[in-house]
Order: structure tokens, then sequence, then C-alpha cells
């Protein structure tokens, strides 16, 4: 093994989003899903092996990690000691270049750079899709924040089929290309959400079966419309699934909301910005912030009037896949 190791991933916006878990242990999910990643938005983690040490040690953001969230870093970990044949402690330490626990993905990137970490660190030789399938014991969205751009989690109920890929992106007869011409206005809503129990409230939903259903076209027409670069079927597509999503877990037993007022004032300004002409469709994951979509051209214009909300913003971009960072970036 090579002992040290830092990687770098950005987080994902779900675009055809999944919810509810086959397996919680495995985190292996109903149904497809489909996701792009966000840039320059990173998490960066290095880990080390350390074979003299008594115990594991996690950190985040200059914080130790305890209770449910090391438990699921120990999923990622454990699963790479027995692929390894390692059998030693390891120190990771993790940082995000933006805000965690608001909807923007964190857990995706952060289980990302610290799977493909480790399996650098242990010798591995693994590609990026088998990568995936290690990020996805942490959070199934990390196996997309692994392949990076848009990429695809295929449901299944083993390693050989609940992996990601990167799909096939084309350029749109009048020039539109998502992954060079996208800009994504991120509009912060600060309020904290759990992850994890809006999966079980929309399992619970009497809503989860019709959206288990539904969700099979939004994936086909999603992938068609990314295959033909069209920017408004991809991201009506997306604005669609979001309200699917949402309803399903407000209707969960605890009648879960997650939104806030601010939420809904950016999906209001963003109905009338597209009423004016301009190219430009919301998205939500699970939290009450906004990813705002719309083209570069009309970037500048679109931001202006989500700020006039009163949040702040931040425009980003398509980014690539989780890859693994010289010595001279580690964190320690």
């Amino acid at each position: 093994m090579t002992g040290k190791a830092t990687a770098r991933a950005h987080p994902i916006q779900g675009l055809v989003k999944y919810h509810g878990m086959r397996d919680e242990e495995l985190r292996l999910p109903y149904h497809d899903s489909i996701s792009l990643c966000t840039a320059p938005t990173a998490t960066t983690t290095t880990v080390e092996w350390q074979p003299d040490a008594s115990e594991d040690t996690y950190v985040i953001g200059g914080e130790e990690v305890d209770g449910r969230a090391a438990e699921r870093i120990d999923m990622v970990v454990d699963h790479v000691r027995e692929l390894a044949g390692v059998d030693a402690a390891v120190r990771l330490e993790s940082e995000n270049s933006f805000p965690s626990n608001i909807g923007f993905g964190s857990s995706s990137s952060g289980f990302a750079a610290a799977a493909l970490a480790l399996v650098e660190a242990a010798g591995l030789d693994r590609s990026l899709p088998e990568v995936s399938t290690i990020a996805r014991r942490g959070s199934s969205s990390a196996a997309r924040a692994v392949t990076g751009a848009y990429s695809r989690l295929d449901a299944g109920l083993n390693d050989e089929d609940c992996r990601s890929h990167r799909l096939d992106v084309g350029v749109s007869e009048d020039g539109f290309d998502p992954e060079e011409d996208l800009r994504i206005v991120a509009a912060h809503v600060p309020a904290y959400k759990e992850t994890e129990e809006a999966h079980r409230e929309a399992a619970a939903s009497h809503m989860m079966q019709a959206r288990t259903a539904h969700v099979q076209d939004q994936l086909v027409e999603m992938t068609d419309a990314l295959r033909a670069g069209e920017f408004d079927r991809i991201f009506e597509t997306a604005e669609h699934d979001s309200l699917s999503l949402t309803a399903t877990t407000m209707t969960g037993p605890a009648g879960w909301v997650y939104w806030q007022p601010e939420t809904i004032a950016v999906f209001n300004a963003v109905r009338e910005l597209r009423e004016s002409g301009v190219p430009v469709y919301f998205s939500t994951d699970t939290g009450a912030s906004v990813y705002v979509n719309t083209v570069a051209d009309h970037v500048d214009e679109v931001e202006s009037r989500i700020a006039e909300v009163g949040i702040d913003t931040d425009v980003w971009e398509v980014g690539g896949p989780a890859r693994v960072l010289d010595e001279s970036e580690a964190l320690f």
C-alpha cells in the first residue's frame, strides 16, 4: 500500500433523484438516479493508514466526528480494509469548500473523496465505477460524485449492478453544451436537514409507490434529453422531479416540510424570469437551498434577480470526476 493519499470530489445536484433504500446497510436504492456534479465546490480528503495507532480518527472541518456520522465512514473504511487486506487504523481529515447540511450534496462529495483516497492509500487498482460501489456504502449519491459530470447510478442488489457511470451528453441544434454552457445559481437557504430520515419518511409515504412508477418515465426523458443536449427538456424534467420528490417526503408519517419561505420566494422568482423569456429552472435536493439552472448568457440576470430575494448566491458550473491529488495538497 502507499499508506497516504489525498482526493477531491465535487458534490452532486440531483436531476432524477432517488428516495428510500432497499438496503440501508449497503445503501441500495429502489431505482436508478441521475445527477450532475457542481464545481468549483468540492470536498478534499486526506487519509493515512497508521499501523501503530490504536483506533480510527475522523475529522471534518476541524471537528472530530462521532456517532452516526462516524458509523457511516466506518462502512467505507471497513470495506476498503476487507478489499485490500489492510489491518491498520486510519486517520481521515476532510474539508468542504461550501456549506454542508443545507441541501448542496456535501455527503456525496465527502464519501466520494474518502473512498478514492482510501483506495489509493491502500494500493488498490480500481476503476471509477468500481470505486463508486465503495463510496455508495456511505451515501448512494456519492457513487455519482465519483464518476462526475452527468452520471447515473443503476439500481441493483450487488456491486456488479449498483454502480455509477458517466452518461453520454450531446450538443443541441442551437449549440447548447450541457457540460460547458450550464450555469447554476446556488441560492443558499441555511436550514439544517437530515437526509437519512428523509429516505425513511419517503419510503413510508402513500405516494412512494406512485413515485417509483413515475420515475421510470423521468429517467427515460432525462437520458434522452441529455443525449440531445436540450436545456429546456433537461431542466424542466429536473424541476418536476424535485416537486415529485418533495411531495413524497412531505407525505411521510411525520409530514416533514423542509422548504423555507425563502425557498418558495426563489421558486417564484424563477417562474417570473421564465415567463419573461429567460431560460431558467429551479431544482432542490433534500433541503431548503435551491439550484437555479440557467445558461451562461443569462446567468448575470438570473443571479441579480435571485439576490433580490435577500439570500446569498454563488455561481457554479459542471464538475468532473473525483481525482487523486498531489502530495503537496494533503491536509496533513
